[in-house]
């Protein structure tokens, strides 16, 4: 019996196309810039807020100063507050430019701003239940003056610094620790130590504002709870938000308890 014949395949046949696998790009990542960006960053504040603040006195010196000594005119608050926001502005327009520039992507969308919306007003009013952290200062050995205490000496200076930590200060500062530092450090160590580890230099930063290591560890508990708050929304913008209404109340209650800032030896602010 003869075994059975199958067609071969001819040459005028249309050849099988191979099975093909769509190609599965990487997911971007997050976030584009590293940690020697931050690092730099970091150092790139330092040196540009004491040379704001250093170009602000020495032109006040000349212009306006110059029956007063130098070395007093680095005391005004003032003084001290507008270089510090002339430095801000310069390192918010360097941290533009290095999303945008080196890493071609927009800045709000990479910084992971995303404005919360219709709850931005929840988020003050946590800001607000936040400072139940300052009530452990009754447990803890805080000074009973500190530096930072020369911004409060004149009333008017008073409401600039209110002023500052309500806007530019939280601002800056949600946009460096919750912004550019934790999502570096949770691709590192992961959502729950990069919590903390950003909360550690964001209090050491206020440790020359009050000399004070009990001072230090409830604005490192702020931080924590910052933190939280930009990795369960997703938004550096409620962070800011939680931090601005801390601030705000803080300043709130200490000018309603000196009297608007006339008799500053009534309050202790920590966490500004």
């Amino acid at each position: 019996m003869a075994a059975p014949s199958f067609p071969q395949p001819s040459s005028t046949d249309t050849p099988v196309a191979p099975l093909s696998v769509p190609a599965i790009s990487a997911p971007p990542r997050d976030p584009v810039w590293s940690g020697w960006d931050v690092l730099l960053l970091a150092l790139l504040t330092i040196v540009t807020i004491v040379l704001a603040q250093l170009l602000t006195t020495t032109i006040a010196w000349i212009f306006a100063y110059r029956h007063q000594s130098y070395r007093d005119l680095l005391q005004r608050p003032s003084l001290d507050l507008l270089g510090e926001g002339l430095g801000y502005i310069a390192i918010a327009a360097f941290m533009v430019f290095l999303v945008e520039g080196k890493y071609h992507t927009p800045f709000w969308k990479a910084i992971r701003w995303n404005w919360p919306g219709s709850s931005a007003l929840m988020w003050l009013g946590v800001g607000v239940l936040t400072v139940i952290i300052d009530l452990l200062g009754r447990y803890l050995p805080m000074p009973k003056t500190s530096p930072f205490e020369q911004f409060f000496a004149h009333p008017s200076d008073a409401y600039l610094m209110a002023a500052f930590a309500v806007t530019v200060g939280p601002f800056m500062e949600e946009l460096f620790f919750r912004g550019f530092l934790y999502p570096v450090l949770a691709r590192w160590t992961g959502v729950a130590p990069a919590i903390v580890l950003s909360a550690l230099p964001f209090g050491l930063l206020h440790y020359l504002q009050y000399r004070s290591w009990s001072a230090v560890l409830l604005i490192m508990l702020l931080g924590v709870v910052l933190g939280i708050v930009r990795e369960t929304t997703k938004s550096v913008a409620a962070s800011f938000l939680v931090h601005v209404g801390y601030n705000g109340t803080l300043m709130a209650l200490a000018a309603i308890a000196t009297d608007g800032f006339r008799h500053m030896e009534k309050a202790v602010l920590v966490g500004i």
